[in-house]
């Protein structure tokens, strides 16, 4: 097993690797979930583009039944 020690690094520069892969692994994670956010924004909005659609259409419908009456 190597250690890394053996490569030549001291604790403070294994420290500060750890630390700086678990900023980037942050960074990204909150890129991803910034991306998910948009995604999900905009099936909100298509989602109420269509129950706008089905709205209106019910107001027609109700509308043609009561001239019908």
């Amino acid at each position: 097993m190597v250690l890394p020690t053996d490569l030549g690094l001291g604790v403070q520069e294994v420290t500060l690797a750890i630390i700086i892969g678990t900023l980037a692994a942050i960074v990204y994670c909150l890129r991803v979930l910034v991306l998910m956010e948009r995604r999900v924004a905009r099936i909100e909005m298509h989602i109420e583009k269509v129950a706008e659609k089905i709205q209106k259409d019910e107001a027609s419908i109700a509308k043609t039944i009561r001239r019908k009456k």
